[in-house]
């Protein structure tokens, strides 16, 4: 394979099925290594380690059901965006997809919504990096060290593409090996058999134990669900990334392959053990966070600055990947003349640079709103793209409807990977998403974030079918 990857576009209006797409200058910087470490440190957010504390305080034993549904949503949805990636790896992905099986309106509608998401997580991400290199260092204050750690990683994202690989490469890495570690220590002291626990190891007695598996019924369930949702979004970044790697379909197809033993080892497996070595309505649960609550029943020294060490990789590893997503799907859009076209160039080392410092700048913007109008602009922006995921995978399932008959009758031979149970699983999949976003307007806690995404998401939708109506008026006449 040359040093340029040939990217196929799927978006393309003319129809094309994209293998004689000339190439569009992004660089196969990505090995087989970085494709699997971006995989597997996608669905490791900040959010698993952070924020399972409350849903575990909201639903007891009963939020290993919420991770269950949620989990299978997100394997449902990977799958069929697996099938679309590896037939046509594209590196705007399921907003290309999107341009040609709906319509160009969908394609830009999903891409800029998705964008939005992204940037906006640079600053949530930038902010609680700070927070914790704070706490360290209280010598330089919080803004300072959201500074440091944006010009850090956006030099590094305009270096190269290999760059980006490298650096999530060993974030993800230490991800992965603290989950491991915790998954297996945590075993042995829920067992009683980890020498020197200051846990006596109760096996799975603590799951039933404080009021019964499920001690606030079954509704909880539901606002687990609710709760847990978001810490899942980042898992279709590899199919991004996939186009500017060594073998597309061969690093898709392995991410699509192992994405339900990531899931489940990950998610499943480490909230498990949190819900064994202590009863769910421990207080420190909440008050330190779960899985430092669980290493201190352990007796592990030091457990809330390990933590800090594991999160700030985490937050450091959710920011590269967001600077590289919003700028991949910038570039993409520039490419389908949905962005500006300076966008869509790259330098000599096949990086997008004005796709990355677009990027960028709104994201050091939204940074800037955190600190000087955290209650009114960055609330909006933060409540206004709380949704987007939901609408992303949504947007997947319509879309894989559609592209399996286009791939079908033009290229069956590229449906190397395909969703199961079709089209029965696919509609399934839409039937939840939705009732999960109809379920957020009912709960007041989650209405206004699903209430202004849906109104920035019609503003976009708006713009996007007016452009696509003006589009088709002009090759008319």
């Amino acid at each position: 394979m040359s040093s340029t990857t040939t990217l196929q576009k799927a978006g393309d209006p003319s129809g094309n099925s994209g293998d004689t797409q000339p190439s569009d200058g992004l660089k196969a910087g990505l090995k087989n290594r970085h494709l699997s470490m971006i995989a597997i440190g996608g669905v490791i957010g900040a959010g698993l380690f952070v924020g399972s504390g409350g849903g575990i305080a909201k639903a007891g034993p009963a939020i290993l059901i919420s991770y269950l549904l949620v989990g299978a949503m997100v394997v449902f949805v990977m799958r069929m965006l697996g099938e679309m990636a590896a037939a046509s790896p594209n590196s705007g992905s399921f907003s290309a997809y999107a341009d040609r099986a709906l319509g160009r309106w969908a394609g830009f509608s999903i891409g800029w919504l998705y964008w939005f998401f992204w940037v906006v997580v640079l600053a949530v991400e930038a902010t609680a990096g700070a927070k914790i290199l704070e706490g360290w260092i209280p010598a330089v204050p919080q803004w300072g060290w959201a500074l440091i750690v944006m010009v850090v990683l956006t030099i590094t994202n305009l270096g190269s593409v290999s760059s980006y690989g490298e650096f999530e490469f060993w974030f993800a890495g230490i991800k992965v090996v603290a989950i491991g570690a915790f998954v297996i220590v945590g075993m042995l002291a829920v067992f009683g058999v980890l020498p020197g626990s200051d846990n006596p190891g109760a096996g799975f007695a603590h799951l039933t134990d404080a009021g019964g598996f499920m001690p606030n019924g079954w509704g909880s369930i539901l606002t687990g669900v609710l709760m847990v949702v978001f810490s899942f979004m980042g898992s279709e970044i590899v199919t991004l990334a996939a186009g500017e790697s060594e073998d597309p379909r061969r690093a898709v197809t392995k991410a699509t392959n192992s994405v339900i033993w990531r899931i489940g080892v990950f998610y499943l497996g480490s909230i498990f053990i949190v819900l064994t070595l202590l009863p769910w309505n421990d207080k420190s649960i909440v008050d330190k966070g779960s899985y430092v609550a669980a290493l201190d029943s352990i007796g592990i020294a030091h457990a809330g600055q390990i933590m800090n060490v594991i999160v700030l990789t985490a937050v450091l590893s959710c920011l590269n990947s967001g600077m590289y997503t919003a700028s991949r799907m910038a570039f993409s859009l520039g490419e389908r003349g949905d962005a500006p076209k300076v966008f869509a160039k790259v330098n000599k080392r096949g990086v997008p640079t004005a796709a990355i410092l677009g990027s960028v700048v709104f994201g050091f913007a939204a940074v800037y709103f955190n600190y000087s109008s955290p209650d009114t602009v960055f609330s909006f922006l933060l409540n206004s793209s709380g949704a987007i995921a939901l609408f992303v995978w949504l947007v997947i399932c319509l879309t894989q409807l559609r592209m399996r008959k286009i791939l079908v009758r033009e290229a069956p031979e590229k449906l190397t990977v395909k969703m199961w149970l079709f089209p029965y699983l696919t509609w399934a999949t839409a039937a939840m998403i939705t009732f999960v976003l109809g379920y957020m307007v009912y709960d007041k806690d989650n209405r206004e974030t699903v209430m202004l995404s849906l109104l920035v998401a019609a503003v976009v939708l708006v713009i996007g079918v007016v452009r696509d109506m003006r589009r088709k008026a002009a090759a008319r006449a």
